[in-house]
């Protein structure tokens, strides 16, 4: 049962010829009129009308020349009007909108009482038929409000109203709930795929390779990274492996110095995760290299074990976080909140980032993930603790660490704490922190609370015993205008931070500016550091923005240390788009002290040949008199991303190469598929469309695949390839939920059919899910109704006909086209019965013959079709 593409329906197509010859009918018979001619014709069809805000529908309708009446039972029930109708169909009544507005149509006597008031109509102004009653368009409008702007070409009208219909107001109702449940996470799906936890599976791998070359004796070095994913006992399993032949005396950690080791274990990476969400009490059991905030400077990496119950899944709460910082210009900066992707930006031209971070419920971990422009990646994670720690009233969570540091020391760590939601609006938290590598004081108790002051006034504080106490208050505007307090002071003498401050004070003055052609945002800094002995300040006056599609990036930097004078420089940078694509960035930097440039660079780059960027540089510092002239160039295949740069110096030449890219492995379908994108940590989907030919819901062997599926999906990468039946969706975050939606008319075959079209598929990590998706073969039936009177044979319309499995389960109904014609795709293989609704009937004085008609849908691979299921009516008098 295959078909050319005519709008994608043939039944959209028959309509249209149909319409056609009606209009065509209806002008010839206008053009012939003349005095003494009969009484017009009339004729019943349908009209599509739209309404905005609602959409649009097909009504029953009747039409004469330019005027056309439309079934005032279908537009009310189109529009949520409340209307019934009498057996003898010659009045309806009602209410319109509310219940203060009755109202009552008199079909016999020609009128309409509304609000309390008569409306006469004219003979020509209603019709009354078997089936239905017709209004004219234009009393629609004088009477409730709607105004039908009528075309006779089209066959179609346009209602207008000032009035908030029913279906308007249940239409916004319905917008509203589907954005909260998109907020929440929650989609109604008609099938449930929840995760499974295999004994061992490997499904991706990272790589990246870095080779760096200095022909003037500065050292060679090549970096090889390895990352491979998988899933061991039930858990989530990464290893990353790194590797570096350059080994050099060099200041690696703050408090120590050590040399880097081609093969250092700190700079291995490996875990194992075990995440259950439905277990309320242990939802998350982690072990190797763990991420801990702790208060005590901890430096190198802390290999041990978790547990916890906060869940993994993303919780939104209330307000926002800001937070900013630089990277290197154009370089793309990802945002991750419990491992979710929330959010991404562009560093501007001087590398300058932002943030709204949304406070979210629970201990929260927030990274950043950067990606260069000629392909670097930065493997590190930032974790940035957001202050302001919410949880739902009445919501316990904890979280219990304990490891050994490597530092050398092998210092034993562990932390264990555990918040509560007081109220919707206060949090409260405490623990106990202890690090043996400090000689005194090593166990730390600290208590921590959140509250939510005002809509928008937070306040966050925290105090540790022997080590310090602190305390952050914001304060937004609606106008977004942001002020942040931070005030920190340590106890003298502690040893868990290794900075020797006293006390450390901050305010943050912040506001984005939205106009016409000017997008910036303002940011002014002010830190004060108090030592034993001196006191240390620094200011910083940020602007950041567009004007005119021109980037611009103004920071003012100040630095105080009494008795010197204050040190003041500004660096200004631009970046702006040509003719001919090319995108330039120069920057300048300014000192205010001695009223000279410090230094200088342009950078000139352009996309080419869709997926390569090339670009140049030049830059100068005067104080080290210091010259750099680079090039560069990057190419994005699909299965990897290599890059290549030069730069001559005045003391120095440097050659980096570049290339990274991922493997994606399903061993259910024993495919290979390669990206140029990280894909360990995320999780994938694989549909498997097939041809369900016993209707059991399940592949069994025989049932062949499908080609054509079309799919929908709110996350990910989806990817079709050619001469492939499956499906597949990449990069997607693992123990989330994704609502994918199936497109029901993907199939060239409009037999095959999916009757559950909308999963929700929870990814399991570091492998291809597969998801089979059953096609259902489906019947058409067709028939026809006739009506017999003594004005001859007449096709009623707007009947409906029912149909039954095993005679009194209802499966589907359908109503009759204006000529009496029905027809109806969906039913299964099986045994049924077709009959016209004996109880609209009785209420019209109609009976049917015969009563019913039996019916066998056969099964076929291309569809059955049922045709001439056919009745005739006739009123009860006749009988």
């Amino acid at each position: 049962m295959k078909y050319t593409d005519i709008n994608k329906a043939p039944d959209h197509f028959f309509r249209t010829m149909w319409l056609t010859i009606i209009c065509v009918v209806l002008c010839l018979s206008a053009k012939a009129g003349g005095p003494g001619d009969p009484d017009p014709v009339f004729y019943e069809t349908s009209i599509f009308v739209v309404v905005q805000g609602i959409g649009g529908r097909d009504i029953p309708a009747v039409v004469n020349n330019d005027s056309a009446y439309l079934s005032i039972r279908d537009m009310f029930n189109f529009l949520k009007i409340r209307n019934t109708i009498s057996v003898g169909m010659d009045s309806i009544s009602g209410f319109f909108i509310t219940e203060k507005a009755p109202f009552f149509i008199d079909a016999g006597n020609r009128l309409v009482q509304y609000k309390g008031k008569d409306f006469p109509l004219k003979e020509s102004d209603i019709i009354k038929t078997a089936t239905a009653v017709y209004l004219r368009t234009g009393c629609f409008g004088t009477i409730f409000g709607l105004d039908c702007q009528f075309s006779f070409r089209s066959l179609s009208i346009r209602l207008v109203t000032q009035q908030e219909l029913p279906a308007m107001r249940e239409k916004k109702q319905e917008t509203i709930r589907r954005n909260i449940g998109l907020l929440k996470g929650q989609q109604r799906a008609d099938t449930i795929i929840r995760p499974t936890h295999s004994m061992f599976r490997i499904g991706m791998a990272d790589w990246s390779v870095i080779s760096t070359q200095r022909p003037e004796g500065g050292g060679n070095d090549t970096w090889l990274n390895l990352s491979l994913g998988g899933m061991l006992l039930g858990g989530e399993t990464s290893v990353s492996l790194n590797y570096n032949n350059y080994a050099q005396q060099q200041w690696a950690y703050v408090h120590d110095s050590a040399l880097i080791k081609p093969f250092d274990q700190r700079r291995q990476f490996y875990r194992w995760r075990y995440v259950n969400n439905d277990n309320k009490a242990l939802r998350q059991i982690i072990a190797g290299k763990i991420f801990v905030p702790s208060i005590a400077s901890i430096f190198d990496p802390i290999v041990g074990i978790q547990l916890t119950n906060t869940p993994t899944s993303y919780r939104r709460s209330f307000g926002s976080y800001t937070i900013s910082n630089y990277t290197e210009p154009g370089w793309t900066v990802e945002l991750y909140v419990n491992n979710a992707l929330v959010d991404y930006t562009v560093a501007d031209a001087a590398g300058f980032y932002t943030f709204q971070v949304p406070l979210v419920y629970g201990n929260s971990v927030v990274r950043l993930r950067f990606f260069g422009p000629w392909g670097e990646e930065r493997f590190r994670e930032e974790n940035i603790s957001i202050p302001f720690n919410f949880l739902p009233a009445h919501e316990f969570e904890y979280t219990a660490s304990a490891g050994v540091v490597e530092d050398g020391k092998n210092s034993f760590f562990s932390r264990v704490q555990a918040n509560y939601g007081a109220t919707r609006s206060i949090t409260v938290g405490g623990g106990v922190e202890y690090l043996s590598s400090i000689s005194k004081d090593k166990t730390m108790p600290f208590v921590m609370a959140s509250a939510r002051l005002a809509s928008n006034l937070l306040l966050s504080g925290e105090y540790t015993h022997g080590v310090r106490g602190q305390g952050i208050l914001t304060y937004r505007m609606p106008s977004g205008l942001q002020l942040e307090l931070y005030y920190t002071r340590y106890k003298k003498g502690q040893q868990a931070i290794i900075y020797n401050y006293l006390e450390e004070r901050k305010i943050v003055l912040s506001k984005p500016f939205l106009l016409r052609k000017i997008t910036m945002f303002n940011r002014l800094t002010y830190n004060q550091i108090i030592l034993p002995d001196t006191r240390y300040a620094t200011a910083n006056w940020l602007l950041s923005g567009a004007v005119y599609r021109i980037g611009f990036n103004i920071n003012t930097y100040a630095v105080f240390i009494k008795p010197e004078p204050a040190y003041v420089y500004t660096n200004l940078a631009l970046t702006w788009r040509l003719p001919g694509a090319l995108l330039i960035t120069p920057q300048v930097q300014y000192e205010y002290n001695t009223g000279s440039l410090m230094a200088i660079r342009g950078e000139v780059g352009k996309y080419v040949f869709r997926h390569g960027y090339i670009n140049t540089f030049y830059e100068h510092n005067y104080k080290s008199q210091i010259t750099n002239v680079g090039l560069g160039l990057r190419y994005d295949f699909s299965f990897t991303q290599i890059g290549f740069s030069a730069w001559k110096g005045t003391n120095m030449s440097t050659l980096v190469e570049s290339a990274r890219g991922s493997l994606v492995y399903d061993d259910v379908t024993r495919s290979v598929g390669f990206s140029n994108r990280v894909s360990v940590g995320t999780g994938g989907i694989v549909l498997v469309p097939f041809l369900d030919v016993n209707d059991n819901g399940r592949r069994d062997p025989g049932e062949p695949k499908v080609y054509g599926l079309k799919i929908n999906s709110n996350g990910g990468r989806i990817l079709y390839q050619s001469g492939d039946s499956t499906v597949r969706i990449i990069n997607l975050e693992p123990y989330e939920y994704y609502f994918i939606g199936l497109i029901k008319n993907s199939f060239e075959n409009i037999a095959w059919q999916i009757r559950k079209p909308a999963l929700s598929v929870a990814v399991d990590p570091n492998q291809m899910k597969l998801v089979e998706v059953p096609v259902s073969v489906m019947a058409e039936v067709s028939g026809c109704l006739k009506f017999e009177d003594e004005a001859g044979t007449k096709a009623p319309g707007d009947i409906t006909i029912q149909f039954f499995k095993q005679d009194t389960v209802q499966v589907a109904s359908v109503r009759t086209e204006a000529d009496g014609s029905f027809s109806y795709m969906g039913l299964q293989p099986g045994t049924y019965i077709v009959r016209p609704d004996t109880i609209q009937l009785h209420k019209l004085g109609l009976t049917a013959k015969p009563a019913q008609l039996p019916f066998e849908v056969r099964f076929k691979t291309e569809g059955d079709v049922v045709k001439k299921l056919n009745f005739r009516l006739k009123k009860m008098a006749d009988q």
